[in-house]
């Protein structure tokens, strides 16, 4: 009598999940030599491997309030279809990727109906930031919870969250897209300088940051006029910001494209950023960066909670500063958003400055700070944890 192949149930809500479920499914794949099944929600890279969604993802892939709102009856409807599918699918294992608004509402559901369902979380939410009381409430619904960076485990230990490992980070497996070669990032003393503008990859951080970073971008050109300007603008937004910069003084170069925005970041000699991921990129690229941000006012009340509760314990907002330990990088927030200091601060990094090679040996630490034990990759990494997780 032939043994079942287990059924494993992973659940994604946007593209980055899909990326992330699809690396996920060729390692668990290479560790059972392909005797597995997949069923659960994906996009096309995780249905190419052999999962058979219960709907096209795209219906809960949305960004932006309006169009959540505007779908909202939709996603709800899949919310509970997805658990009535998973419940009668009864699976060895259900991984829920990112989309916490989806995946973990999900989660809750599943686990009333069949707590016997051993449930990994694959992305921690940023309970380091805010809303660290989400951390607890995970625990009853998460039993595994994989993290994409290196402090999150301790994070979640501190408040009472899921037990949580470290698995890497996807952009340590693509270093050698953001890293120059020979010859591809000049020296600052032949050949043009290239400043890179990041005002963010959603709407409403483009609408608070885009007039002062080109006010910024005014005063570092009227002093630097040979310093090149790239913005690499995200598909979705380059509309806003292209009618955003017509009313800049000096106005940037706009790339579009993962291939155009990577070339940029191995030219690139300096950055002035949104604070997010992209703060990591360019710390891994080996650019020195100024970081600013402004919050609306929902999410500075929410800050104003965390810092009188105590619970985010962290005195940075920036990625790359929370794994070095220090502000390796100039943070400004809020009211300090100010042009002429963040040109000031930039005009430093534009230099050959003691500021800049300081900065440039902090970034240097970050590989062995994110490196995983014993040469893993993150996929082999997570998919450890997922078929240990079946085992329980």
């Amino acid at each position: 009598m032939t043994e079942t192949a287990p059924m494993i149930c992973l659940v994604a809500g946007e593209e980055s999940g899909d990326q992330l479920g699809s690396e996920l499914m060729k390692a668990i794949n290479v560790r059972l030599n392909s005797k597995v099944r997949y069923c659960g929600v994906g996009g096309e890279r995780m249905t190419s491997l052999g999962l058979t969604s219960f709907f096209d993802m795209t219906d809960v892939s949305v960004m932006g309030l309006s169009a959540v709102l505007a779908r909202l009856p939709l996603i709800v409807r899949r919310v509970y279809q997805t658990v009535d599918a998973v419940v009668a699918q009864d699976p060895s294992v259900l991984v829920i990727i990112d989309s916490p608004d989806f995946t973990h509402s999900v989660a809750k559901r599943v686990r009333k109906r069949a707590p016997h369902i051993p449930i990994v979380g694959y992305v921690s939410p940023s309970v380091w930031a805010w809303r660290p009381g989400r951390a607890r409430k995970m625990s009853a619904y998460v039993d595994e919870l994989l993290a994409l960076l290196p402090f999150e485990p301790d994070v979640h230990k501190r408040l009472g969250g899921p037990r949580t490992h470290y698995v890497g980070h996807p952009l340590g497996e693509n270093l050698a897209q953001l890293r120059p070669s020979a010859g591809e990032r000049s020296a600052l003393d032949t050949g043009k300088r290239v400043l890179l503008v990041l005002p963010g990859s959603r709407g409403s951080e483009i609408n608070r940051l885009l007039s002062d970073f080109g006010d910024t971008v005014a005063l570092i050109k009227d002093e630097m006029p040979d310093v090149d300007v790239l913005l690499p603008a995200v598909a979705h937004l380059e509309d806003r910001i292209r009618e955003g910069v017509a009313s800049w003084k000096h106005k940037p170069d706009i790339v579009s494209g993962l291939e155009a925005k990577n070339a940029a970041f191995r030219r690139a000699h300096a950055a002035l950023a949104a604070s997010g991921t992209v703060s990591l990129e360019l710390a891994l690229s080996g650019v020195p960066m100024v970081v600013a941000y402004r919050v609306d006012w929902f999410f500075r009340r929410l800050k104003e909670l965390n810092r009188i509760l105590k619970l985010a314990n962290f005195d940075s907002f920036v990625l790359p500063n929370i794994i070095l330990g220090n502000k390796a990088i100039p943070e400004f927030l809020d009211e300090e958003v100010q042009a002429a200091v963040l040109a000031d601060e930039l005009r430093l990094l534009l230099e050959d400055s003691p500021e800049r090679k300081a900065q440039l040996a902090e970034l240097a630490r970050l590989d062995d700070l994110m490196r995983l034990p014993d040469g893993h990759s993150q996929r082999e990494a997570a998919a450890d944890v997922v078929l240990e997780a079946m085992k329980k």
